[in-house]
């Protein structure tokens, strides 16, 4: 890649009439695609780069920090990421998968610090103890067997289980004020958990992509052809003239979140087809009242309702934003057609495809108890609301809290004929010639950003990555292609770096 013809930009805005070229193109500025071009910008930095975003701001969107929970997914405290099973044992594999996804971006982050890529680090990361929830003998009995499960493996090390009522008081003084202790409660805890302001890191991110590249904001991706020579053109509108243009690219990444999967079926790449969505949005409780966010410092996950989706399970959730404490309750699920928080009521029925069509409404029999949750959720009261989370706060009161509305979450639906089949995970798409990937999906999205990148290179440019990239990979990812549960001793060492230059004082050195 090279060689390519530039145009004059003035203020954001073409002002030459010619098509220009450029290497790559990221649409949208969420941590995605700030992440991809951060990497390409470390392993390819001749390479020309063109983002577009449609709104006026980066990560206002999903990587926005009131839309999201922050959580830095590990699955140090998400039960769902640890299923019961039928005999009573926990099934941990995909919560190891998700915590060495999420070491692999740390050691990103650290590396970029390390780099003066990203600058001070409490600007987007910070030390917040992640914790499990249950109440009552069967939740007990499935977060002791969760614990004897976890703290054994290298990953979970110093994970800690709590029944004593005087030791959750002592941790959890919100959570504690007016609790019955005639029902049982537990709690896994785990110090070293970290809260992630991913909007501020997307910032940082996008800031040093800019330094390298083409960044346009209000800029709008209309459609995507292809052309004989395997390029893209790719059709741009500014939101704010309606002016078109058209950019010749060789690579083509959409991170546009929930707006990915129109711009993908415009694409017409045959491995974007029988994909569909299903659009979830949501609310929060935000915390009103400074006293009580002082009380309580800690991510506490309970378990979701029988029926609910993954992504609705409630937690308690510090926030640290511009240096502040804040305190979250939810999500509260709703709905809504839009695939963006910004986007439009027409996103849900325009995505509907003869591809798509049978799997798309094949899944409402198979998804009841969700459609049946969805309901409940739209006809609940402030009150209910309230009363919800009396099961984490037993003395809260609405005027403490305030409702806020989250951002959109668009479920993939995978499958063909009348075997569609709902996804709760993140999935690259990726054209099978390499010149064109996309994220479709959500949880754990953004926590496993860097990860989800590393497959969008492999599978897009295999043998660069596995031969001219896999060394400087190597440099900023230590663990690169080493599974850190395997390696107790690598996993000391980069704990013990990460925490260093993430300014993580909070997370102890691993013995």
């Amino acid at each position: 890649m090279g060689n390519n013809v530039r145009v004059t930009v003035r203020n954001g805005v073409f002002v030459s009439a010619s098509v220009v070229k450029t290497d790559v193109v990221l649409v949208g500025a969420g941590i995605m695609s700030a992440t991809l071009g951060a990497l390409l910008r470390q392993l390819e930095p001749t390479w020309s780069i063109t983002l577009f975003e449609k709104l006026d701001a980066a990560a206002a969107e999903s990587s926005d920090p009131w839309n999201n929970a922050g959580t830095g997914h590990s699955a140090l405290c998400e039960l769902n990421y640890t299923p019961r099973s039928a005999d009573g044992d926990v099934n941990i594999d995909k919560a190891l998968s998700i915590n060495e996804q999420f070491q692999v971006s740390r050691q990103f982050w650290a590396h970029a610090v390390d780099q003066g890529i990203l600058t001070n680090p409490s600007e987007f990361i910070n030390p917040i103890p992640h914790v499990s929830y249950t109440q009552g003998s069967e939740g007990v009995d499935y977060l002791r067997t969760r614990y004897d499960r976890l703290s054994r493996q290298t990953l979970f090390e110093g994970m800690e289980f709590i029944t004593d009522p005087g030791e959750f008081a002592e941790r959890l003084p919100l959570m504690a004020a007016g609790r019955d202790y005639d029902t049982p409660v537990a709690l896994n805890w785990y110090e070293d958990g970290t809260d992630v302001d991913f909007g501020a890191l997307t910032q940082q991110l996008i800031n040093f992509v800019g330094g390298g590249a083409d960044v346009f904001f209000g800029h709008s991706v209309t459609n995507l052809s292809k052309q004989r020579d395997g390029s893209w053109i790719v059709t741009v509108r500014n939101e704010h003239t309606g002016e078109k243009r058209k950019v010749n690219a060789k690579f083509v990444f959409v991170g546009a979140g929930g707006g990915a999967l129109h711009l993908l079926q415009r694409s017409g790449i045959k491995e974007a087809k029988g994909f569909g969505g299903f659009p979830v949005s949501g609310e929060f409780l935000r915390c009103t009242n400074p006293e009580l966010i002082a009380e309580h410092s800690a991510k506490v996950y309970g378990q979701a309702a029988v029926g609910a989706p993954p992504m609705s399970v409630p937690h308690l959730d510090t926030r640290v934003i511009n240096h502040e404490q804040g305190l979250l309750f939810g999500p509260y699920a709703g709905w809504s057609p839009k695939f963006l928080k910004n986007g439009s009521i027409t996103d849900l029925p325009f995505s509907v495809r003869p591809s798509n069509l049978l799997p798309m409404v094949s899944i409402a029999p198979k998804e009841f108890g969700l459609l049946k949750y969805l309901i409940s959720e739209l006809a609940a009261s402030p009150a209910d609301r309230i009363e919800t989370l009396r099961a984490f706060v037993p003395e809260a009161l609405g005027d403490d809290w305030e409702a806020i509305t989250a951002g959109q979450r668009v479920q993939v639906i995978r499958g063909s004929g009348v075997s569609g089949a709902l996804e709760f995970g993140t999935a690259v798409v990726a054209a099978a010639d390499g010149t064109m990937a996309g994220l479709l999906g959500a949880s754990p999205g953004a926590s496993t950003a860097v990860p989800a990148m590393l497959d969008v290179l492999s599978k897009c440019f295999g043998d660069l990555y596995e031969t001219a990239w896999a060394p400087k990979l190597g440099e900023m990812i230590p663990s690169f292609g080493k599974p850190l549960s395997d390696n107790p001793t690598l996993f000391k060492e980069v704990w013990d770096w990460t925490s260093k230059s993430l300014e993580l004082t909070g997370a102890s050195a691993k013995a």
